[in-house]
């Protein structure tokens, strides 16, 4: 698909964790976008869903404390947080 992750922050509060997250994915040679609209976090999930993009990573509270990420995959719905690097290996290895 022409976006591999989209990077979704549950509100602006977040945005510059997630514009350090997107950038880092781009480094990694994957393609990202984040949606900074302020929108629900479902509304942009289903909205994510139906334009088929493989990665969801949510952006909250608990992801900017913790340093982590909370990852959709649009196949098996929710993965649970994990590190980005751990994430960023395992699209890569996925292709």
């Amino acid at each position: 698909s022409p976006v591999q992750v989209k990077v979704l922050p549950l509100s602006e509060h977040y945005l510059d964790y997630a514009s350090q997250v997107a950038d880092k994915l781009n480094a990694a040679g994957l393609r990202v976008e984040t949606d900074d609209r302020n929108e629900k976090i479902g509304y942009k999930i289903r909205e994510a869903q139906m334009q088929k993009v493989p990665y969801m990573l949510v952006i909250g509270e608990k992801e900017v404390e913790s340093g982590n990420i909370s990852v959709r995959d649009r196949a098996e719905g929710d993965l649970g947080m994990m590190p980005l690097d751990d994430f960023i290996e395992k699209v890569q290895t996925a292709d």
